[in-house]
């Protein structure tokens, strides 16, 4: 089994849990998942099945659409609403205020990410520090908030919902605890649904629970759609048997307008999706960047 299998994970599983599921449903070993959801997360977790998983790497790097609860007048160790509540205060904001704090927090930004989190700091990920009761200081990382949209009102319960489109990076539970701190309240996540990342939205994912062994190959779309949005070249049967077989293919004799150097590009024999290469204009050469399918 080979492909792109797009999930709507559901709550209170870890993404790790969700690609243990589907290696069963698909009896396939080789399955990962790009883009970490926390186990409190739903919404949309792309798994790449079989020789896709070489592809991982071009998803992870995508930007993400996101649907969060914000929770003001609390602040907790992790962030979000699992966490321990570290300091709680009176809210009397106006919804004025949340709309321009909102704006401040559009663009490009420094942010810290949460204690609690997957990053590793000396080979230790963050979160089994924070367990250990261990405390270091996280550096900050550039990240771009595209978008960031308030679409209800505060409720009786001190939140409210935004709508966020930001880069790969980007914590969204460091996103909430920053408009706390900048509203003066402290705030912390609540809910969170990814609604999309590289282009596949939550309306063509499956859930978990809808997918058998049965049925699973039917959700399965073709793996080159994990790398749509790359320039594909056609190769003749000679040039893919040596691109299988590991072999460079001199640009000349490849069919394309115009290489862009160190610019990668989808390799096809027909319909048959080869895998990537990689210009390389001051050899002359297509080079294997990776190969999903050896057979010509």
């Amino acid at each position: 089994m080979l492909g792109l299998l797009l999930l709507d994970k559901p709550q209170d599983i870890t993404s790790f849990g969700a690609v243990a599921r589907i290696k069963r449903l698909a009896s396939e070993k080789r399955v990962g998942h790009t883009g970490t959801l926390d186990p409190m997360a739903t919404g949309v977790l792309p798994i790449l099945i079989g020789r896709a998983t070489v592809l991982s790497q071009y998803l992870i790097e995508a930007d993400k659409s996101y649907t969060a609860t914000v929770k003001l007048g609390i602040a907790t160790d992790s962030c979000d609403i699992t966490g321990e509540v570290i300091s709680q205060s009176d809210v009397s904001v106006t919804e004025q205020d949340i709309d321009d704090i909102l704006q401040k927090f559009k663009g490009k930004q420094m942010q810290v990410p949460p204690m609690f989190s997957a990053i590793k700091q000396n080979g230790v990920r963050m979160y089994e520090l924070a367990r250990r009761g261990e405390t270091v200081e996280i550096p900050a990382r550039e990240i771009d908030v595209f978008s960031l949209d308030k679409t209800s009102n505060v409720n009786e319960n001190n939140e409210f919902q935004i709508d966020c489109n930001v880069s790969k990076g980007t914590y969204i539970r460091s996103l909430c605890r920053d408009i706390g701190e900048a509203l003066g309240t402290g705030a912390t996540l609540t809910s969170l649904r990814r609604t999309k990342t590289a282009g596949f939205d939550i309306s063509r994912c499956v859930k978990l629970d809808d997918l058998t062994p049965e049925n699973i190959a039917d959700y399965i779309f073709p793996c080159d759609l994990v790398v749509h949005y790359m320039p594909s070249v056609t190769i003749s049967e000679k040039q893919a048997i040596r691109f299988c077989n590991g072999g460079e293919l001199s640009l000349e004799r490849v069919k394309y307008d115009e290489f862009k150097n160190n610019e990668i590009y989808r390799v096809y024999f027909g319909d048959k999706f080869l895998g990537l290469g990689r210009a390389d204009l001051d050899k002359n050469l297509l080079k294997i960047e990776c190969l999903v399918d050896r057979q010509v």
